[in-house]
């Protein structure tokens, strides 16, 4: 008994321990280090476009001011990933960015298109830039509804094809009114949340240093 009631103090003593050194380790992927020689390029539809605020408060020009490098915005609005995946090469090709953020395929689900289909043209995306040995970061799209959550085929995209992922922040802002100009669109204030989210989300994995 009284090993018992001396143990249980040491338990509780190492458990927080143990619960900080766990939140220290690194992440399972890492990031190279980000030079200020190439671009970055922030490629998907709308909500990269910025719709719902001015060209300079989209979440790549803020992105570009928090970690001082260059973010090309090429989003285009009501884009299907089908059409996003056409014309991915050529800007791969034209701006040989060191690292693409891609956050795509909300219009599949908006228009209630295949979802495996959708996954399916987010890998052939992400393989274009791995086989120019080009970084990616992927940004994942929630599921409209009450309660906001990321659709569940981009965990496994980045799963399958070993990349880093942002998973929360756009289910997060949406579901604050305060952060977005319509049910689907963030405003200036979410395209500030979702690019300090990324730029932690890059501190975190190694490829910048806040």
């Amino acid at each position: 008994m009284k090993r018992r009631i001396f143990c249980l103090p040491a338990i509780a003593f190492y458990l927080p321990v143990l619960a900080f050194l766990l939140s220290c380790s690194k992440p399972a992927v890492m990031l190279a280090p980000l030079n200020q020689e190439q671009p970055l390029l922030a490629f998907g539809d709308s909500i990269t476009f910025g719709y719902g605020a001015s060209r300079e408060q989209s979440y790549p020009a803020q992105l570009s001011e928090l970690i001082n490098l260059r973010v090309i915005n090429a989003g285009v609005s009501g884009e299907l990933s089908r059409t996003g995946l056409a014309r991915l090469e050529a800007l791969l090709e034209l701006h040989k960015p060191q690292l693409l953020l891609l956050c795509h395929g909300a219009n599949d689900m908006l228009q209630k298109r295949d979802l495996t289909i959708m996954a399916g043209n987010l890998k052939k995306m992400i393989r274009l830039a791995q086989e120019r040995k080009i970084q990616v970061v992927l940004l994942a799209v929630p599921r409209p509804g009450l309660i906001l959550s990321p659709l569940k085929q981009y965990q496994q995209v980045a799963d399958d094809m070993q990349i880093v992922i942002e998973n929360n922040i756009l289910s997060n802002i949406l579901q604050q009114p305060q952060y977005h100009s319509d049910m689907i669109h963030p405003n200036a204030l979410g395209y500030q949340k979702i690019a300090q989210a990324i730029a932690d989300l890059l501190d975190k994995h190694g490829a910048v240093n806040l």
